[in-house]
């Protein structure tokens, strides 16, 4: 039986699909590839602008082995933006320690994350499976979205309008044709459509390979919900808390032992025993082995195709960011494939989604890698200087606020993505690149930026920007009073748009107001609220643009800084062929209320999702 369900009508009935010959072709505006973390993020964020929308999946449930088992607050931001955020974090634990420890269970450096101003907890741990079923319980608000359960994609075919996709129904053989603008392939490292693409996947699979345990807590035990790395030079493990009932362990597989003997209940007993953890504290659900990759997809656009998640990159999971570089990719990419398709934004702008993620997903990967080295090192004489010198840096100030906070995450900066960058010394001259056409910038990005068939990377540049530092970079979302005197994330008021942020002074944009681009002034602690404002309750923000040098940004929708200018100087002209069409607000989608899952190792919930009271009105600082 085919599963299809369009929005919130699950489960329609077989045969609507058609035969063999594949009827007449559907049409799509984006078809989405694979139904995991990334894949699910993309339908929510695509869903919520309105455009038409299938996702393909091959697998009739969500996968039941949780892989990740944390995120950090840039990805709640995220899914803050599709109005989940506060739900998701029901199921989730926050705020909690980390130690690196020796052999001997003696903490050599313990570190707790500090926020980075994104507005919410900078790491909490998961359980994937129930995080992806409150995920897809959103996608069920959005009818303009088609979730095709059960389908795989066999084919891909681009000409100048659009792609032409062949589905086969996994459950009946039945074979389907559709058609969609653009593509977003995020059916992971194993992705048939980066292999269709003949596009490479370099780098490298580690030899060790691990045994990951998931099981139920039964009787807790002291520091349970504290995450170690046992940094043991005879066998280094991961002992990590998960929520809903849960508790994580990793283990290698060393030479010479039986992979198979390894994953059974009485060789993991063996092991945790070392830990004083007892067979009637833990419930083994499942053992599964993986191998630990660092890969890259030699590009991650072809024409109209687009690779996400750990279809265009892998990295070991050490700082738990292979799941949240997934997400962030789609958070890149939805709002400019949206934008290209309301005519708001030239297509030369998809050149940028390589140019941004690349850079900083690869920086990302390097960082696992090198704390990686820290845990699973077994050289005696390495790991005997690491106990010894890395308790000395922490009492060094300075050094030891580095190694504490555990602000480990680069922080993205588009340096060579889309914004207004100045590109020459002559003073007082303003240089604007000619925008591309549809079309004319599909053979990818080199690392500057500019497409390699010679069209120029969309853009403004102007000289006077360089006096400010703020292009390309994420402003902070702290809390703020809108215009209604209500306390409110900041994101909730930007609304994921195109937006000018001026200080309590604004300069006149005149060429911003005439593309469309609306305005929202900070005002100082302190002040009343006023229309067209907020107030900066804690003076986060007005301190970034101090910091930063600027009193005037034009942000994009996914609140990154386009452009900025200082005092009394006007923001450089908006990039060519921005055009604005109106739009609801998409801050205003309802976030997703569904039950926790009395049993988390049950089968996902399926219950309907119900709306509840708007983003802007939940929680409290």
């Amino acid at each position: 039986m085919s599963e299809i369900s369009a929005g919130n009508r699950a489960g329609a009935g077989a045969g609507d699909g058609g035969g063999d010959d594949g009827g007449g072709d559907a049409e799509y505006d984006v078809a989405v590839i694979g139904y995991g973390p990334t894949g699910v993020t993309a339908a929510n964020l695509l869903g919520a602008t309105g455009l038409r929308v299938v996702v393909l999946e091959r697998d009739a449930e969500i996968y039941s082995r949780a892989r990740a088992i944390s995120t950090d607050e840039e990805v709640m931001r995220i899914w803050q933006r599709i109005g989940l955020a506060d739900r998701l974090k029901q199921d989730m634990l926050a705020d909690r320690p980390l130690d690196f420890v020796d052999a001997r269970g003696r903490a050599f450096l313990s570190a707790h994350p500090t926020p980075r101003g994104h507005g919410h907890p900078p790491q909490m741990f998961l359980y994937q499976p129930a995080l992806e079923q409150v995920l897809r319980d959103g996608v069920a608000r959005h009818p303009n979205v088609e979730v095709w359960l059960r389908h795989e994609c066999l084919r891909l075919r681009q000409d100048a309008d659009g792609v032409e996709l062949t589905v086969v129904g996994t459950a009946d053989d039945s074979v389907r044709r559709l058609r969609a603008r653009y593509v977003i392939a995020a059916d992971g490292g194993s992705s048939l459509t980066r292999a269709q693409l003949n596009v490479g996947y370099e780098g490298r699979t580690y030899e060790d390979r691990w045994v990951v345990i998931d099981t139920k807590m039964l009787k807790p035990w002291p520091d349970h919900d504290r995450l170690r790395f046992r940094c043991d030079p005879t066998r280094p493990a991961v002992d990590c808390p998960t929520p809903l009932g849960h508790h994580r362990w990793e283990f290698p597989i060393l030479p010479g032992d039986d992979e198979r003997h390894l994953t059974t209940d009485e060789a993991i007993h063996a092991m945790v025993s070392r830990y004083g953890i007892g067979p009637d504290q833990i419930e083994i659900l499942r053992a599964t082995v993986y191998s630990h990759h660092v890969r890259f997809a030699a590009r991650f656009r072809v024409g109209r195709v687009f690779l996400a998640g750990d279809a265009a990159h892998a990295m070991p999971p050490w700082i738990g960011q292979g799941m949240a570089a997934g997400v962030r990719d789609v958070a890149n990419l939805c709002w400019k494939l949206d934008a290209v398709l309301r005519g708001e934004l030239p297509e030369s702008v998809l050149d940028s989604y390589e140019a941004e993620r690349k850079p900083h997903v690869k920086e990302v990967t390097r960082r696992a890698v090198f704390v990686g080295r820290i845990i699973t090192d077994r050289r005696l004489a390495v790991t005997r200087v690491r106990d010894a010198v890395l308790p000395l840096l922490n009492r060094i100030p300075g050094v030891a606020g580095r190694l504490q906070d555990s602000n480990w995450i680069p922080v993205a900066h588009y340096a060579d993505g889309f914004r207004d960058r100045p590109r020459t010394k002559s003073s007082g001259i303003t240089f604007r690149t000619r925008a591309s056409d549809a079309g004319t910038a599909h053979s990818g990005t080199s690392r500057t930026g500019t497409s390699r068939t010679g069209t120029s990377r969309t853009g403004t540049f102007r000289t006077r920007a360089s006096r400010t530092t703020a292009p390309g970079h994420q402003i902070p979302q702290p809390w703020v009073t809108a215009p209604d005197g209500s306390r409110v994330r900041l994101d909730d008021v930007l609304g994921g748009r195109w937006l000018l942020l001026h200080d309590a002074l604004p300069t006149p944009q005149p060429e911003w107001e005439r593309a469309g681009v609306p305005s929202l002034t900070v005002l100082p602690a302190g002040s009343s609220p006023a229309e067209g404002a907020v107030v900066d309750c804690d003076g986060v923000l007005r301190a970034w643009l101090t910091h930063h040098r600027a009193t005037t940004l034009a942000l994009r929708p996914d609140a990154y800084v386009y452009a900025a200018a200082p005092a009394g100087t006007p923001l450089p002209p908006p990039p060519e062929g921005l055009s604005l069409t109106p739009r609801a607000n998409t801050a205003s989608t309802p976030p997703v209320a569904t039950p926790s899952p009395a049993s988390p190792a049950s089968p996902a919930s399926s219950a309907s999702p119900v709306p509840s009271a708007s983003p802007a009105a939940q929680g409290t600082p």
